[in-house]
């Protein structure tokens, strides 16, 4: 098994800036791929972006491209979400999840292990 704890989210304005951060237990860390998920309210579950155990792969939701960057660092156990350039529509609890294996990473039914989520608020 794997625990997950997000944390760094908060209240933002329109066009600012924050760094989620997912932290991770166990020795075998660097064996997961890693996925970001949200879900506003009265909305579907969607995905954000991913990256492979290594942190050499990453993919992202065209909803965040070129304003999110998702990074791990395997010796912290942690996973990063830097989010820039936020919009209201941002505005949602965002998941961390993590699969041993590097299949269909868009969908959250292929990710056994799940954090608690952390709020994140982007003001007009």
């Amino acid at each position: 098994q794997v625990q997950m704890v997000e944390s760094g989210g908060g209240l933002v304005q329109a066009g600012g800036s924050l760094r989620l951060s997912c932290a991770a237990s166990g020795r075998t860390f660097s064996g997961y791929a890693v996925g970001w998920f949200r879900q506003a309210p009265g909305k579907e579950r969607e995905f954000v972006a991913a990256i492979s155990g290594s942190g050499g792969f990453t993919i992202y939701a065209d909803s965040v491209k070129g304003r999110f960057t998702i990074s791990r660092d395997n010796t912290e156990n942690t996973v990063y979400l830097q989010m820039i350039t936020l919009r209201p529509e941002d505005t949602a609890v965002y998941y961390c999840a993590a699969q041993i294996f590097t299949q269909s990473l868009m969908r959250s039914d292929a990710y056994p292990y799940w954090g608690q989520g952390t709020q994140v608020t982007v003001s007009s």
